[in-house]
């Protein structure tokens, strides 16, 4: 019996591991897409237009406490200052995939 209830439980969770998706199974491309429609006007190429320092290059994100996923994805989502919040204007997996593009970005240098 004990071994059945092994059998069944590791069935069960190699099936929900198998048909899950990640947490944050971003897209880069669609956050390419989206970055460039709603963002590129203040962050054209990781630069920031209103404030200068702050950029989204990795040394101005690590910083300013920014480099990680969940801090980018506070941050669109709530705004702050002179940063708009796009919490009803893109739907959560739109801003995952911003997020997931900025660091990607970051991570090469806006290359």
């Amino acid at each position: 019996m004990k071994k059945i209830i092994t059998v069944m439980l590791l069935g069960i969770a190699i099936f929900t591991f198998a048909f899950s998706s990640p947490a944050l199974a971003a897209d880069t491309v669609s956050g390419a897409k989206v970055f460039s429609a709603n963002c590129a006007s203040c962050h054209a190429g990781g630069k920031n237009l209103v404030q200068a320092q702050k950029t989204l290059k990795k040394d101005a994100l690590e910083k300013y406490g920014f480099y990680s996923v969940e801090a980018i994805i506070a941050q669109v989502t709530n705004g702050k200052n002179a940063m708009p919040a796009f919490k009803g204007r893109l739907k959560s997996n739109q801003i995952e995939d911003v997020a997931a593009y900025v660091l990607s970005q970051a991570d090469n240098d806006w290359k």
